[in-house]
């Protein structure tokens, strides 16, 4: 299991990933939403905002999101680390129901380049 300063370091590396992205990726990335990521094993959530390709504001809380974000996801710790660090595929990992992933509509459609 993950501990909760490999998981920010994931999300940081992750926000420095979409940063660096360009194309399809990049303008899915360019969307101004609340993000928050649930991980389940650690029962912490970290929070922030998808803002010009990158994660801005990353905060870490104990428990639930205190609020609804409009980008969810949920997963666990290792799962986490896997995705950022490329051994595990996105959508075989949501396919699986090892993470999810919750948005509106136009979020979703925009966000499936990403995946």
């Amino acid at each position: 299991m993950a501990d909760a300063e490999q998981c920010r370091k994931a999300l940081e590396q992750l926000s420095r990933n979409l940063a660096k992205a360009d194309g399809d990726v990049r303008k899915a990335a360019g969307l101004d939403r609340s993000l928050s990521c649930r991980i389940t094993d650690l029962d912490l959530t970290f929070t922030g905002r998808l803002r010009g390709g990158s994660i801005e504001d990353l905060r870490e809380a104990p428990g639930a999101p205190a609020a609804k974000a409009d980008i969810r996801l949920t997963m666990s710790s290792d799962d986490l680390v896997d995705l950022v660090g490329g051994r595990l595929n996105f959508a075989s990992a949501w396919a699986g129901g090892r993470v999810r992933l919750e948005a509106g509509f136009r979020d979703l459609l925009r966000l499936r380049t990403l995946l």
